[in-house]
């Protein structure tokens, strides 16, 4: 049972390596925390069924910092994911998510993205453009059908089945013009070998693009430069929080950052005291 997981587990290390450009560094860090979960893990095999429990090795690392417990709880837990798309039916008990405070990823400078926009080839050209200049989540723009872009606007399916239109900008529908009559694509934007292009090889296509100029950027990292670049260019932070398909302001406040440039440029734009033509006089 033990040789089983060690095996499975160096398959997936394959797999974060090969396709979705994973560093050597944390292909090793991944390589401890699973030879060290599976070590502690309680795993029980009934008909078809895997039972893993976790709590052996909630045990052991209990005296670690949340923040590296969640990390490691949360590596073994992908591997799990990763056998269950591979057809392996795997129950998991004691698996409860540590709550950290939320952080995000860095946003990619622009300079990068438009370095990387003028190298790489046409698929992964629309694929980067469509990542940042719509700001879209992953699995949107996985799920994001032709019969969804007309008219100049984009229409995005979000969490809770919320449908959001996005402004379409003219750099990106000529791009897309040449995208479609390239690739010819029949019912969903992105596909390959005539079916739907999966969020992982979305992930790997955007990975390798940056991979040549030394980076490792996420898809998740385009959402966050469209948010941050449209806030320091101005943008109003309903508007983001709008294109993003934000519930509520509070998490695009959290998801934002504004440069303390931006901030200064902004207050003195509007603070009355910070006007020239409403600058104080001496009575006389």
């Amino acid at each position: 049972m033990t040789n089983f997981f060690s095996q499975k587990s160096e398959q997936f290390l394959d797999y974060l390596q090969n396709n979705l450009s994973y560093s050597p560094l944390t292909i090793y860090t991944y390589r401890l925390n699973l030879q060290e979960a599976l070590s502690s893990v309680e795993i029980v095999r009934e008909g078809d069924v895997w039972y893993m429990d976790l709590m052996p090795y909630r045990m052991q690392i209990h005296h670690l910092k949340k923040k590296t417990i969640y990390k490691k709880i949360s590596i073994f837990k992908s591997f799990v994911n990763w056998l269950g798309d591979r057809g392996e039916t795997i129950l998991l008990r004691n698996d409860e998510t540590i709550k950290l405070p939320k952080t995000l990823p860095k946003p990619v400078a622009r300079d990068y993205i438009f370095e990387a926009l003028a190298t790489c080839e046409p698929m992964e050209r629309m694929l980067l453009l469509t990542l940042y200049a719509l700001g879209l989540r992953i699995s949107e723009a996985a799920n994001l059908k032709l019969e969804s872009i007309h008219d100049g606007w984009v229409s995005v399916k979000g969490k809770g089945d919320k449908i959001r239109q996005l402004p379409l900008l003219d750099e990106v529908r000529k791009e897309l013009e040449h995208y479609l009559q390239s690739y010819r694509p029949r019912i969903y934007l992105f596909e390959k070998s005539g079916r739907k292009m999966r969020a992982n090889q979305i992930r790997y296509r955007i990975g390798k693009v940056f991979k040549k100029h030394a980076l490792r950027v996420t898809p998740h990292q385009l959402r966050h430069a469209f948010a941050t670049d449209l806030l320091e260019g101005g943008a109003r932070i309903t508007d983001v929080s709008a294109l993003l398909g934000h519930a509520s302001l509070e998490t695009t406040q959290i998801y934002t950052r504004l440069s303390s440039s931006a901030k200064m440029k902004n207050y003195q734009k509007a603070h009355p005291l910070c006007r020239e033509s409403d600058g104080l006089t001496n009575g006389d």
